[in-house]
């Protein structure tokens, strides 16, 4: 099928596909006049796609790992693994996150809340820092 037909069943620019193509998450070949031409089964691969992205999905990872899953004997299995492998970098994100409102929250109301905390990190007036 052509881009363009590609990209309505999908709901995907024509610009989008051609950037998937670019970085190598979808093949297409050329006809002889110059035309992309794309496999039926780009379309469910382009909802993979999709899917994978609004589950936090890089498409860095979705290209690594998509090739991985094709090629599973049990992708089910398969994906479970990279969900669970998805889960601990959302959660170490988390925790990185929890600490940082933390530290916001203990600077909200310190005068100058970019000064290092804690009662004897001021700088001094004459610092060249200062």
């Amino acid at each position: 099928m052509r881009i363009g037909e590609l990209a309505a069943r999908t709901g995907t620019t024509r610009d989008t596909i051609r950037f998937y193509e670019r970085v190598g998450l979808v093949e297409g070949r050329r006809l002889s006049n110059g035309y992309r031409d794309f496999a039926p089964e780009t379309v469910e691969w382009l909802a993979y796609v999709r899917t994978a992205q609004t589950l936090g999905f890089t498409l860095a990872e979705i290209a690594r790992h998509g090739e991985e899953l094709r090629e599973a004997p049990d992708s089910a299995d398969a994906l479970s693994a990279l969900f669970e492998r998805k889960i601990q970098v959302v959660d170490a994100r988390m925790a990185e996150l929890a600490a940082l409102r933390a530290e916001l929250a203990d600077r909200v109301g310190t005068g100058c809340p970019l000064r290092a905390a804690g009662p004897h990190t001021a700088l001094p007036r004459d610092s060249p820092a200062s």
